[in-house]
């Protein structure tokens, strides 16, 4: 019969392998097969079968009910070192027993029962010297920048509890973790020893196969190609929509060009919206679309094209190149070169690096920064806008002054939006 070992050295290292024997197969000659195939010593095996060890030695396989196909555990017993007996070979050996003691009763006492010792309870944090010491592990850590940053892509929790500072919250959640290895280590022996029919069992057993053959392919790829797990930066450009300048997002993925509220206030297309182009944006989000404008320029390099844009109420990017745009005007993204080539014109302009994007596109762009709203960056925008002007004309102005023409700027804008038509007759008429 073909049975399968699994075995767990003392050193927590694991190997499987098969053994094929017959079914009368005495367990001491079993147990130096698999010293052969481990080389565990067979006095330091345990051989454990559906959750039972095997202790004698004489007994045959098939009379422990071992069958064709089972899974057998073997273990390393831990070495325990003799406490030195404390002999003297040149002296007589006598018995101190039956001396009566002064003080005492003279009936004999009975010996009273060895104490075991009690197993320390298992959240007991009892660290040996070494790697297991929360404190020298993690001075190690701190001192070693190539092991914390594996550390911060292959375990957050234990690097976040690591670079808090505080020694007890990473003994702490050390502890967790060793523990619950140490508890689905428990469970993975449970289940190699359980029932080879039981359907959960199996289930279970599957389960924990793929994990494994997750990690093994994480692992791999950290060390052969370990650029998968990095950030790319997106591909931006500068243009100008209607004389005001744009970091537009080129996205082929994209089927419609759009632009956000706030920029397309900035760039005073808002009176061209036509609003009977409502709708719902629906892609990873869903985003309302307020309207759009059917025809603007936006001058790329030295090229004016005609594009066409929806306009999103609330969107963190100013303006998305679409598919629409790009085939329109035979767009190409050359990588390799790392330019836009404009196929009607023949011209090319370049993408963006990292430091020339906008806040919400950098890939130093977190979480902490998401109180930031489009909003105020479009107001920090408008007043940088409206100092530029100022040291150009030559005058230095107060900030008071600045916020009070900033102010008049936003209202003006607001009713020229608002009444378009209006204003336009006045000034017809005038």
């Amino acid at each position: 019969m073909l049975l399968t070992v699994f075995c767990l050295r003392r050193d927590r290292s694991e190997i499987t392998f098969n053994l094929q024997v017959d079914a009368d197969f005495e367990l001491q000659n079993f147990r130096a097969l698999c010293e052969l195939e481990s080389g565990i010593p067979a006095a330091e095996s345990q051989i454990v079968y559906a959750e039972r060890p095997l202790t004698d030695n004489n007994r045959s396989l098939a009379s422990y009910g071992l069958k064709d196909g089972d899974v057998v555990i073997l273990r390393q017993k831990e070495t325990v070192e003799p406490r030195p007996s404390m002999r003297f070979p040149g002296l007589p050996r006598i018995d101190f027993s039956s001396i009566a003691v002064p003080g005492t009763s003279a009936q004999q006492q009975p010996p009273a029962p060895a104490q075991r010792p009690r197993p320390s309870p298992p959240d007991a944090p009892a660290f040996p010297q070494g790697l297991d010491n929360p404190a020298l592990l993690r001075e190690m850590l701190l001192a070693n920048p190539h092991e914390l940053s594996l550390l911060k892509e292959r375990n957050p929790p234990l690097a976040e509890a690591l670079l808090s500072g505080d020694l007890e919250k990473f003994t702490r959640v050390l502890l967790e973790q060793q523990q619950d290895r140490a508890r689905r280590e428990q469970e993975r022996i449970r289940l190699y020893s359980a029932d080879p029919f039981d359907l959960e069992a199996q289930a279970k057993i599957e389960e924990d196969i793929r994990q494994q053959n997750i990690e093994e392919n994480m692992t791999i790829a950290m060390e052969e190609a370990p650029e998968s797990f990095g950030q790319v930066v997106m591909l931006y450009i500068n243009c100008k929509v209607n004389g005001h300048p744009v970091k537009a997002f080129v996205d082929s993925g994209a089927q419609m060009t759009i632009m956000s509220q706030a920029c397309a206030e900035r760039c005073n297309i808002m009176r061209l919206v036509d609003r009977r182009w409502a709708g719902i944006a629906k892609g990873v989000g869903t985003q309302k679309i307020i309207g759009r404008v059917h025809l603007a320029q936006v001058q790329i390099e030295g090229d004016f094209l005609a594009c066409s844009f929806s306009i999103l109420e609330e969107q963190p990017m100013d303006m998305l190149l679409g598919l629409d745009m790009l085939k329109r005007h035979q767009c190409s993204i050359d990588l390799k070169k790392n330019v836009l080539v404009i196929g009607t014109t023949g011209s090319q302009t370049s993408f963006l690096p990292e430091g020339e994007l906008p806040e919400c596109a950098r890939l130093a762009y977190g979480a902490g920064r998401d109180d930031v709203r489009p909003e105020d960056i479009a107001d920090q925008e408008l007043a940088e806008a409206i100092q530029k002007s100022v040291e150009e004309a030559g005058t230095s102005r107060s900030p008071l002054e600045i916020g009070i023409c900033a102010f008049f700027f936003s209202a003006c804008q607001d009713v020229c939006e608002q009444f378009p038509f209006q204003l336009l007759g006045a000034a017809s008429a005038s």
